[in-house]
């Protein structure tokens, strides 16, 4: 099948991205080492669907390398990166994803990939796993099973799971130890900044940031925050939360406060209409609306347009500037979408090489327990986090110690 892509011409360009972060990658290097010989996946067809960047090409290539026929398309319209698409297609991976493409390109793209006839999937915000249960169920018999990166996608999939319509096992590796310890504490705390300082060229120090929701992203958040300078409001909809942000050093306050203090605002929540019609109209001039969640559905974009009293222009690239009828100037970075990834390149490569190593061994597991597993979310055995995690520590230079026998019978036995 052929693949859609912007500009096979950009594959050089791409090509440099995904060997820098192979050089920073040690875990998927030694997959590919240990794997690639044995041809581990040889003949299985798998669809990779997450944001189309460099690590996920280095992925996707790793799944190439041990014998999978790997089509990938992304989770995204605007974290596509259109060169590494390119270099994706020229070291023969299928890829259906142009950056900025429009909602109905976004899900023509994955009606393509499911073409391919994938019996494996590695999904990143659960939109391929709907399409499965609703327009493409003729698939499902053929699917072994697959894995979730995202926080959003394993809500949905739970979902799914407690109404008894999973139709196919999934692995919810965004709850792996390896995952979001790392990913969503380090990666989002790191590369959200990285997004929002890189397109509005402002400094963090100084401001009053507001983080709404203290999850694993948003503790990372809110503590890269406060490294840079800033003081920190979180908003939560936990009390229990609400205490641990306390306890970290930060205020907590409703919405409706905080929206009159904040200079930059960032929702983690994955929940929608964090930032309404009401906080807008209580926010300063020139306040930056930037949203980590997986969905564009945090920040109610309708609001803002409503309020607006002239066209929404172009204030700076990837920053849309609203103007209020105070006269106020309220800026959205990357639309709405995941400020990381629409105003950056995402994750740190090192965090992302525990994140997918993850996902590299749930496709083995589910591999290997084809037929076995049923139509449930499951977690990956505890044992793959402590390998994935004491390669990591050795590739960083890193040990820790081992129990001796004495002790371990001092823990465990009666």
């Amino acid at each position: 099948m052929e693949s859609i892509i912007r500009d096979i011409s950009l594959a050089e360009s791409g090509q440099k991205k995904i060997d820098w972060v192979k050089g920073h990658m040690p875990l998927l290097n030694y997959f590919n080492e240990k794997y690639a010989p044995t041809q581990l996946f040889k003949g299985v067809n798998m669809v990779v669907t997450i944001h189309l960047e460099a690590k996920t090409a280095y992925l996707a290539l790793t799944l190439k390398n041990c014998g999978a026929n790997v089509t990938v398309t992304g989770s995204n319209p605007l974290s596509t990166q259109d060169d590494v698409a390119a270099a994706l297609v020229a070291n023969g991976v299928t890829v259906f994803a142009t950056h900025a493409c429009t909602n109905e390109e976004y899900d023509m793209y994955l009606d393509k990939a499911l073409d391919t006839h994938p019996q494996l999937i590695v999904d990143d915000g659960g939109d391929l796993v709907n399409k499965l249960h609703t327009t493409r169920r003729e698939l499902i018999p053929e699917l072994w099973g697959g894995s979730e990166e995202t926080t959003t996608g394993v809500i949905r999939l739970r979902a799914l799971a407690e109404a008894g319509k999973l139709a196919f096992p999934m692995i919810a590796v965004n709850d792996s130890n390896c995952k979001y310890l790392f990913d969503n504490r380090y990666g989002t705390g790191q590369s959200v900044w990285d997004g929002i300082m890189r397109t509005s060229n402002l400094i963090v120090a100084g401001k009053t940031v507001v983080v709404a929701g203290y999850g694993w992203c948003g503790k990372g958040v809110a503590m890269r925050a406060k490294g840079m300078g800033a003081r920190v409001i979180v908003t939560e909809v936990d009390p229990i939360k609400g205490i641990e942000a306390v306890f970290d050093g930060f205020e907590t306050l409703p919405m409706a406060e905080a929206a009159k203090k904040g200079d930059i605002f960032v929702t983690v929540t994955g929940c929608k209409d964090v930032i309404r019609k009401e906080h807008m109209e209580l926010m300063k001039d020139g306040v930056l609306l930037a949203n980590a969640g997986h969905f564009d559905v945090e920040i109610n974009k309708p609001d803002l347009e409503a309020l607006s009293v002239k066209a929404p222009f172009e204030a700076r690239q990837n920053i849309t500037a609203y103007t209020l009828a105070n006269g106020h100037q309220l800026n959205l970075l990357g639309e709405g979408r995941l400020v990381n990834l629409a105003c950056g390149d995402g994750h740190p490569a090192e965090v992302m090489d525990l994140s997918f190593a993850m996902q590299f061994l749930a496709m083995r597991h589910v591999l290997e327990n084809k037929g076995k597993l049923e139509n449930k979310l499951y977690l990956l055995p505890a044992e793959l986090d402590e390998e994935v995690a004491t390669i990591k520590l050795r590739a960083m230079g890193f040990d820790v110690d081992k129990l001796s026998e004495e002790q371990w019978k001092y823990l465990h036995e009666a």
